[in-house]
């Protein structure tokens, strides 16, 4: 694919640094290159340079690099301006190239051509960006993974075993007068139990990898001097939250961000929930209500040493969101004489910790971590994934499923088929070769600018 106009962006961030880039990418950049720094450099070398304004004053001075179509990042004619790192001075040469024929570059759109001229599939182009986003070394291991395509095999290698029963399958339709029944030949069912293991074994590293990316999500909840925010503070190792014994002392939410072994965490510490209290509390209850509706696990915080039996969980459990486990964490246990441990077993799981002295803290991080089902990338092969991934990964397994239930009860070779087409296309939705437009324009917006 081909594009008729030539873009522009400072591909460095904004701010003041030692060394600035502009990037130019399309047909224009040759013509472009030529003008701005008198001739047109050589290939693929750094080339010490003046970068020129109209009159044939120097804006700056650095090193140029030009990079022919094909052998580029975007597939086109590329151009990188090094410079000194002043925002004005990139926005002069940006302003240069736009009175030579440029346009500005949407978000990510440098990256959007590499896609559209197959120098990436769709899944290491979002890798690039969950690259350049990465909050762990982990995250940073399993998105260099996925940008070299260990994703996309993983997928290719999905599509194919769909690809060879739905082979398998579609012979059996066009040969009806062969003696031998291939749909009911025990070596189909073998393939379709084949099949399911493979699909099990991608989405789990599917799922390891989402969970690098997204995260979890969850809120500490409970009656109001239990020791939510003390909680808080030994979960984020440093006192984010204020902490007082006045009942009512966090009235808004409070998030921290932190990892628990490479896996981000969000937590969310909100106002005890109790009836009453002046105007800007029940505002608080009302927020955390509406933070928990959207968590993946609430951490109902009890006091150990004044609720040993968790009073204030039966109470309160019929208006938390049915949808969201709950795991009741009973503090102060250093107060509470007899208590005893829980290793986060029941329904719903309980555990004892101290936020004082810390004591249940590791048992508290590894239920986090077994409640998503998150294991430790410290080994390598976790990939990087998101959301839709998997939403594209379970779409494909259903009608892998059905294609299993119409050979299981209507021997239905077409509907068979039918159902094996559609999940090899939800697969290609993952590395772009079957997409739509909205779907790239939204991918896309979330690109920082210059990538």
């Amino acid at each position: 694919m081909t594009h008729t106009d030539t873009i522009v962006a400072a591909a460095t961030p904004p701010g003041r640094g030692g060394i600035g880039i502009v990037r130019i990418s399309g047909p224009k950049t040759p013509e472009l290159a030529a003008t701005m720094l008198g001739e047109l450099p050589a290939a693929r070398r750094a080339t010490l340079a003046h970068f020129l304004d109209g009159q044939g004053v120097p804006l700056d001075a650095g090193l140029a690099l030009f990079f022919p179509a094909p052998h580029s990042y975007t597939g086109e004619h590329v151009l990188e301006l090094h410079g000194h790192g002043g925002p004005l001075v990139l926005e002069a040469l940006i302003a240069r190239a736009l009175e030579l024929g440029a346009r500005r570059a949407a978000p990510g759109e440098f990256t959007q051509r590499a896609f559209l001229n197959d120098k990436l599939d769709l899944a290491q182009a979002e890798a690039v960006a969950d690259l350049i986003d990465a909050g762990s070394q982990e995250a940073v291991r399993a998105a260099m993974r996925s940008l070299q395509g260990e994703f996309s095999a993983m997928v290719r290698g999905l599509s194919e075993s769909v690809i060879e029963l739905r082979t398998y399958v579609e012979a059996a339709i066009d040969f009806p007068e062969e003696e031998i029944d291939f749909l009911a030949d025990r070596e189909l069912a073998a393939r379709f139990a084949a099949l399911r293991e493979h699909f099990a074994a991608v989405l789990d590293s599917a799922r390891q990898g989402r969970l690098l990316h997204e995260g979890m999500t969850v809120v500490i909840s409970g009656r109001p001097n239990a020791g939510k925010s003390s909680l808080l503070n030994r979960l984020a190792g440093y006192e984010a939250a204020i902490v007082t014994p006045i009942a009512g002392t966090t009235r808004d939410v409070l998030r921290e961000h932190i990892h628990i072994d490479g896996m981000p965490l969000h937590v969310l510490d909100t106002a005890g929930l109790r009836v009453g209290g002046d105007l800007v509390e029940v505002e608080g209850v009302r927020r955390a209500h509406a933070e928990m509706q959207r968590a993946d696990r609430v951490l109902f915080v009890i006091d150990a040493a004044l609720d040993p039996g968790a009073a204030a969980y039966r109470e309160e459990c019929v208006r938390l969101p049915a949808n969201v486990p709950v795991t009741l964490v009973f503090n102060k246990c250093d107060l509470a004489r007899g208590l005893a441990r829980s290793d986060g077993a029941g329904v719903p799981p309980r555990l004892t910790v101290s936020a004082l002295t810390g004591e249940g803290l590791p048992e508290l991080r590894a239920h986090l971590k077994i409640c998503m089902g998150y294991q430790s990338a410290a080994g390598g092969g976790a990939i990087s994934a998101r959301r839709r991934h998997l939403e594209a990964l379970a779409r494909a397994r259903e009608r892998i499923e059905e294609a299993a239930r119409q050979l299981r009860e209507r021997r239905a070779g077409e509907l068979v088929a039918e159902e094996l087409r559609a999940a090899q296309q939800h697969l290609d939705e993952i590395t772009g070769e079957f997409t739509s437009e909205d779907l790239l324009a939204r991918i896309f917006a979330g690109f920082c600018i210059g990538k």
